[in-house]
């Protein structure tokens, strides 16, 4: 029988913390102190659910079933540096951070990781977000699993080198991917286009994606080879040279993929 998590403590006030902070708070847990070194970020944060805030980290409860440590990657192992004196579970949302950050730290650790890009403008509702959860043992697992599986339909127990992947994984599915509609979208105004024209393509694209292998879906001039138009786009992009060595390299790896059957 796990322990139920219900007393939290946040430790950040950005884009992560304010996202689970809410979520937990709509779940009815109770979040009994939020932290960040810059106070009035802390208030924001402390003001939306209802708790105390502090911009010392010798200030933090002595107990809470969590301790959440909701901030950027470089600054995990400063946070860790600084706590002491404290009784509870401690866990990071990382992507990126093996679990181990606090293995001479701890007993009870373990990471709450949503896979999904979060901003504190605009909360997101947990239901259908991923939410990768680790944990050092199995009682503190379950624990883990049980708080997020109050706020997702989509928890997964995935473990520090997976949730690596996964990250990377993230960056080509959302960060390229967004990276190329900035690129799009400077091309075509470059020729007094509009973007919007783009959007029916990008929704259908998004919606065959989840639907069925993205390499069963390639299209375009690459895959078929058709090197006369692969030519006219290489010399449209002249004016853009970091945009034509995009393209080229790009080009290049979907014909091998294809000449190798892995489209």
């Amino acid at each position: 029988m796990s322990d139920q998590i219900n007393n939290i403590t946040i430790i950040g006030a950005g884009n992560a913390a304010t996202n689970l902070a809410l979520a937990f708070r709509k779940a009815g847990k109770s979040i009994i102190c939020v932290y960040n070194r810059h106070a009035d970020k802390a208030k924001i944060l402390a003001d939306k659910v209802g708790a105390p805030y502090t911009n010392a980290l010798n200030n933090l409860p002595e107990k809470s079933d969590l301790y959440l440590i909701a901030v950027s990657d470089e600054a995990i192992t400063d946070v860790l540096s600084q706590l002491s004196g404290i009784s509870g579970i401690l866990a990071h949302t990382s992507g990126s951070t093996d679990m181990a950050v606090f293995k001479n730290l701890t007993t009870d650790y373990g990471v709450i990781y949503p896979l999904m890009h979060l901003s504190s403008k605009s909360p997101m509702d947990f239901t259908d977000i991923p939410v990768c959860v680790e944990a050092c043992n199995p009682a503190t697992y379950n624990s883990i699993f049980e708080l997020a599986a109050a706020l997702s339909n989509k928890v997964y127990p995935v473990n520090s080198a997976q949730r690596q992947i996964l990250h990377l994984s993230a960056v080509f599915a959302s960060n390229f991917t967004n990276l190329n509609y900035v690129i799009s979208e400077e091309i075509l105004r470059k020729h007094d286009l509009s973007f919007e024209i783009m959007h029916p393509i990008i929704i259908e694209s998004a919606k065959k994606a989840m639907n069925a292998s993205p390499a069963k879906l390639q299209t375009g001039p690459a895959v078929r080879e058709d090197i006369n138009v692969l030519k006219k786009h290489t010399a449209l992009l002249n004016e853009f040279p970091k945009y034509q060595e995009m393209y080229k390299l790009l080009t290049e790896i979907i014909i091998q993929k294809k000449k190798n059957n892995e489209l």
